[in-house]
């Protein structure tokens, strides 16, 4: 797996002060992708244990409230071991005191759950590690630059515990602000 980005004390990819590692590789291909060179496998830097070293590191000090991952798309089949490994160490480190959260075009209950287009061994295995799922693709029709971390209105803000609980997507709570956008 290549990563384009590894940002550290980034604020604008779920709540708080984060870490967020933009992976490489996306089949979906948005019209209207805010960064399409992340399509590309290729792209970027290798990510290997000292990445994820950086990375666990990056979540220690207090201030900083979680992971985010994103892309490219994490949920790309070659993406999913790598990042199931990352996000189990980040839970195995901090337990449930760092909030984890994952933007993928794919949606939950039709690509991401058991016979679903991108469900490999190792989904199951990042999903219930991540607190959040930002998951739909963007559509550029449906652009909404007022909406709160999301790019267009389809997209879903989803509890991810309680989304594998429900065998449903669930919003999670306090992220749904209009039921039209829907």
């Amino acid at each position: 797996m290549n990563y384009s980005a590894l940002r550290e004390y980034d604020i604008a990819n779920g709540p708080g002060c984060r870490t967020t590692l933009f992976v490489s590789g996306c089949r979906n291909h948005c019209r209207g992708c805010f960064q399409p060179e992340t399509w590309d496998f290729a792209c970027g830097e290798p990510y290997d244990q000292k990445t994820q070293q950086t990375i666990l590191d990056s979540l220690e000090p207090g201030y900083v409230s979680g992971l985010t991952l994103l892309g490219g798309d994490p949920f790309e089949e070659e993406n999913q071991g790598p990042l199931a490994d990352l996000l189990e160490a980040v839970r195995e480190r901090f337990g449930r005191t760092k909030d984890l959260w994952a933007y993928t075009g794919y949606v939950f209950e039709t690509d991401l759950r058991e016979g679903g287009r991108k469900h490999t061994e190792n989904t199951d295995r990042m999903l219930r590690c991540l607190d959040v799922l930002v998951d739909g693709p963007f559509l550029l029709e449906r652009k909404d630059i007022t909406l709160q971390f999301r790019g267009s209105s389809n997209q879903r803000i989803l509890d991810v515990p309680g989304s594998l609980a429900a065998g449903a997507g669930i919003w999670a709570k306090g992220y749904l602000t209009d039921l039209r956008q829907i």
